[in-house]
């Protein structure tokens, strides 16, 4: 049976220049572009994010094309690049994904019969309805003869709807990739700012998106865990909307400090701030019994969720953990069109784009 690969077979796939990092999240479509600053160090050149209506995403789900290629057309416009080339993501809950042992010895086109063969034990679906693609890990430890294998697969018409969206933009789909993967990327640029470049050391990546909150383990570049909760930054926007009697766009403004009401801390944000901590201090008991680990050294925050003022303090002090927002431009050169200041601000609810942009420079 020929199974179709070739748009998740990029997930795996190296080098493709120029390169736009493309993210659709429930809220917003957000892009990073990078250039090489020399030694193939990356240097953010641009970037831009164009709020989404409420419903064009839903679950992950394209509900809306027509609006989301309206949004990415003007963000890519605002954007202000030539390039048309994007990398774009899955979310992980699109992506069945599992590690399988096969002999070394295969060559590529033994591991690809092999690969479908192992699939089809996996998949809840027939394989001419997925998109499939594999990585070679490496070797096995306790068997020298055998390598690991990474499987990713995902139903087509989830594929289908993200490439038709960007092509419907006049932007051309090179890399797809799964939003899970595309965090960890410019997780590695957050971590090398940690005490001793957090080597040795557990680190709780939060991901607070607008429905969804993502925790994810992590200890010398390896996932130790991961968890998801139905908690995110849009039940502060509702609030707010429903409280001021604000339109979305005005209560994203809010989110951000643009001049808030004068009750909204004590009324709405500081109940927020209070619950995620919440939910951070069960997410890491639930780590705690599930795992051997009996210690978290720092907690990363990401995600649009993550900007509201004061988050990574009150986190920090009720949960007892050093607190940092995830910035994986610090220390990066930036291009002089791009506002730093406003970078800095920006960042934690920018991983993904950076994660997917950083594909650009992947050997």
């Amino acid at each position: 049976m020929q199974i179709d690969v070739s748009a998740l077979r990029s997930i795996f796939n190296p080098k493709l220049r120029p390169l736009i990092g493309l993210d659709i999240s429930s809220s917003s479509v957000k892009m990073v572009e990078m250039v090489d600053a020399g030694k193939g160090q990356p240097r953010i050149e641009r970037y831009a994010i164009e709020g989404l209506p409420r419903d064009a995403v839903v679950d992950g789900n394209i509900a809306n094309l027509e609006v989301v290629t309206d949004v990415i057309a003007r963000c890519w416009k605002r954007l202000g690049t030539s390039t048309r080339f994007v990398a774009m993501a899955l979310p992980a809950s699109a992506v069945i994904t599992k590690k399988i042992t096969l002999p070394a010895s295969l060559r590529e086109t033994e591991m690809e019969i092999q690969v479908e063969s192992e699939a089809n034990q996996y998949i809840p679906f027939a394989l001419e309805e997925v998109n499939l693609d594999f990585q070679v890990i490496g070797p096995v430890p306790s068997s020298p003869d055998d390598v690991e294998v990474l499987l990713a697969a995902s139903r087509k018409e989830k594929v289908e709807d993200r490439v038709a969206v960007a092509e419907s933009a006049n932007l051309r789909p090179v890399v797809m990739d799964v939003e899970s993967y595309a965090i960890q990327a410019a997780y590695e640029l957050v971590v090398k700012h940690l005490p001793n470049e957090g080597k040795d050391q557990v680190v709780m990546l939060v991901d607070v998106g607008a429905t969804a909150t993502k925790f994810l383990m992590m200890k010398n570049e390896q996932q130790l865990y991961a968890r998801e909760q139905a908690f995110g930054g849009g039940m502060l926007t509702q609030d707010i909307m429903r409280v001021y009697g604000m339109s979305p766009e005005e209560a994203e403004g809010v989110k951000r400090a643009e001049g808030p009401p004068d009750n909204y801390e004590a009324e709405l944000l500081h109940p927020f701030r209070e619950n995620l901590a919440q939910e951070i201090a069960r997410a890491r008991q639930f780590f705690f019994t599930s795992t051997p680990h009996s210690e978290i050294h720092h907690i990363v925050l990401a995600g649009g969720g993550a900007l509201a003022p004061g988050v990574a303090e009150v986190v920090a002090q009720r949960v007892g953990v050093n607190t940092v927002l995830a910035n994986p431009f610090a220390g990066m050169e930036v291009s002089p069109r791009v506002r730093a200041k406003q970078l800095m601000i920006d960042a934690p609810s920018l991983m993904v784009a950076c994660g997917l942009a950083l594909r650009k420079f992947d050997a």
